[in-house]
């Protein structure tokens, strides 16, 4: 029996070191050469950071990987992705493939399922999914909004200069410190009043007992007044006074009737003339004895 070589040991070594190398660095990026797969293919015009292993999604669930990513010579400014997808996944007619950006993981590949009543064959060419990508949807969008608020967002910021740089504005925030001092000062003023009024409560307190004290002793003296005032002989008295009533009415009504005595007194004039006439009568007879007392007084000496 021959013995093996060294050299051919050291080959063999040297080839099985590269094939485990090989799919190591394969499965290292996920792909998986012992699971079986179905392949299809997918041209694109440009394919910027899309790469070996990343991820093909149907409606965001990963079901196979990009697994060669080729430049066609045949079809000038083609680029020919292989596409390494679960076996068990069947497409219908009509599926698409999108290619996608993300800023973080790079590219992927988004596949749209058709409505086709049949399904492709494995090793089929897929069509392309046009899709704006991120850097398209922020030029589209973003930019134009962000363009039109700019010259906004620069009269703003002048405003905003404009008013900072106004000295109306400093008088304005040295008053309101003046006004805030005003009301520190207030609020302690009224904190001292109220402790004030803390402190008089007490008296205000003991001086209501002693009112109520006093009301108390005043309800009493009124309700003693009113029980003297029940004992009163009230009822004669009201019938007196309506006796009275009736004689000065009844004497109302003598003096007023000028066929009675006191109506002729003092409704007749010639009583009251010769009243006057007697007045002065006697007026002219005291003038009279002024002047000759002896006419009227005669005095004899014994």
């Amino acid at each position: 029996m021959k013995k093996v070589s060294k050299e051919l040991i050291i080959g063999l070594s040297v080839i099985v070191a590269i094939l485990i190398l090989i799919f190591g660095i394969d499965y290292l990026k996920g792909i998986n050469l012992f699971n079986p797969s179905n392949f299809y293919e997918v041209y694109y015009d440009n394919v910027d950071g899309l790469e070996k292993s990343a991820p093909v999604n149907l409606n965001g669930f990963k079901v196979g990987q990009v697994r060669e990513v080729t430049m066609d010579y045949a079809k000038p400014g083609k680029l020919k992705v292989v596409l390494a997808l679960d076996r068990d996944l069947r497409l219908p007619e009509g599926t698409a493939a999108e290619l996608g950006q993300t800023m973080l993981s790079g590219a992927f590949i988004n596949l749209r399922l058709g409505k086709g009543p049949a399904y492709l064959e494995k090793g089929s060419t897929l069509p392309v999914a046009t899709a704006s990508d991120l850097m398209t949807k922020v030029q589209t969008d973003i930019l134009p909004a962000v363009e039109t608020m700019m010259p906004k967002i620069d009269s703003l910021l002048s405003n905003v200069n404009r008013l900072v740089g106004d000295p109306a504005l400093l008088a304005s925030v040295q008053r309101l410190d003046g006004i805030t001092g005003n009301l520190y000062n207030a609020t302690s003023s009224l904190n001292s009043t109220m402790g004030g009024l803390n402190r008089s409560v007490p008296g205000i307190m003991n001086g209501a007992s002693r009112s109520v004290t006093r009301i108390d002793s005043i309800t009493s003296n009124l309700a003693a007044l009113s029980a003297e005032l029940k004992t009163l002989p009230l009822q004669p008295t009201m019938e007196n006074v309506q006796n009275l009533t009736a004689n000065l009415e009844a004497f109302s009504k003598t003096l007023n009737n000028p066929n009675s005595t006191l109506g002729k007194i003092t409704s007749d004039p010639t009583l009251y003339n010769q009243l006057n006439q007697v007045s002065a009568d006697i007026d002219s007879l005291i003038v009279d004895i002024k002047r000759n007392p002896k006419r009227y007084i005669s005095i004899k000496l014994l």
